[in-house]
């Protein structure tokens, strides 16, 4: 039962080795109230901010935690078992599991604890066949979380369509620093665009490259700059160079959130070509294109996921059907020739960010979820 008048005891759980690497889980450790336990470091956890790791990493210890994992599945099962017991001690009111998968993986300890649980799915947790197989459908997580937040509406139909109970789902899509990302003015940006995020094919970023190409043929004052890394980043580099677009695009790598801000106030538009992958991965609501929204930047794009949820076509950005790279460069050259359009876009598009995904909205409303969450014990 969550404590009468006290702030709410949070326990979170995200599987990165650094969980303030992904700004949205960020937020929600820095500005929920408030987080008391941090479990990191994996599927199921092996690290926990209090109480000391819930696996050894090194050492005799981790020897001994070998021979004793033997009895519980191996050593996810022994940190299984641990961070029931864990839970049991701390006595959080609730368990906030990032991603389904870290949800899935930690019901039954939460379980066993009396610990209410709600998982935030993110995107490719609620789609990728394989992941679903391997959680039997998500089955016991429906059947224990308290709540499933979803950051799309179709990752919100994806779940019904599993089996999750109607009740359960909640649509909260993510919040943006509106301080930070504040607008510039696209119009009197140069023929530049911008597209940041993790070279993954889910993001499609050859296809991003392979419409540019077409830009530069009719406009070769064009120019992209593409941020990030990732498993196709030689992949896209080599794709720049056998279309001799060397003098146009430039893969910057990562870059903090301040010099990304000042790229998008130095870009015409915001561009990113995501699609579902052979696996049916797919996005949730990418972050970059509601940061490109606040910064008053349009956003040229697929309907793909989230992003129809956010940038409504014709009057915050441009989108196309995904792997449809002529239309793509099209909607381009319509705003390197029609600066105004791009301005109107965008001060839409901000107007939008600054309505509907304020990063401290956002979180209040993923707040009251798991208040709500903890007085149903």
């Amino acid at each position: 039962m969550a404590n009468e008048g006290n702030t709410l005891r949070i326990a979170l759980a995200s599987p990165a080795e650094n969980a303030w690497s992904e700004t949205f889980i960020a937020a929600h450790i820095d500005r929920l109230d408030k987080v008391e336990l941090l479990l990191t470091g994996g599927v199921p956890p092996r690290r926990a901010s209090l109480g000391g790791p819930l696996v050894a990493e090194a050492g005799l210890a981790l020897l001994r935690d070998r021979v004793l994992g033997k009895l519980h599945g191996g050593l996810p099962g022994l940190a299984l078992r641990r961070l029931a017991g864990r839970l049991a001690r701390i006595r959080p009111d609730v368990v906030l599991a990032e991603y389904g998968t870290m949800g899935a993986e930690i019901a039954a300890a939460c379980e066993r604890a009396g610990v209410p649980l709600v998982a935030h799915f993110h995107g490719f947790d609620a789609h990728r066949t394989d992941y679903i197989e391997h959680y039997g459908g998500y089955r016991t997580l429906f059947e224990y979380a308290a709540a499933l937040v979803v950051v799309s509406r179709t990752m919100e139909a994806q779940l019904l369509a599993l089996g999750a109970p109607r009740s359960k789902v909640i649509y909260n899509c993510y919040g943006i620093d509106v301080d930070r990302f504040v607008p510039g003015r696209p119009d009197l940006a140069p023929p530049h665009f911008l597209a940041v995020g993790r070279f993954a094919e889910k993001k499609a970023p050859h296809l991003t490259i392979t419409a540019f190409s077409k830009v530069v043929a009719a406009r070769p004052e064009a120019r992209l700059t593409m941020v990030g890394r990732g498993r196709l980043w030689e992949q896209c580099k080599q794709l720049v160079q056998d279309l001799d677009l060397g003098a146009n695009v430039e893969l910057c790598g990562v870059r903090t959130p301040d010099a990304i801000v000042e790229l998008l106030h130095r870009s015409r538009a915001f561009v990113q070509h995501s699609i579902v992958t052979p696996n049916n991965d797919h996005e949730g609501t990418p972050l970059a294109v509601l940061e490109a929204m606040a910064a008053g930047v349009p956003v040229v794009a697929t309907r793909h996921a989230g992003i129809a949820d956010v940038v409504a076509h014709g009057e915050r950005g441009l989108l196309c059907t995904e792997q449809d790279v002529d239309t793509m460069a099209e909607h381009m050259i319509e705003l390197i020739d029609t600066p105004a359009m791009a301005l109107a876009m965008g001060q839409a598009g901000r107007a939008y960010a600054e309505l509907e995904h304020r990063v401290e909205v956002q979180v209040g409303r993923l707040q009251r979820v798991l208040e709500m969450a903890a007085r149903r014990t």
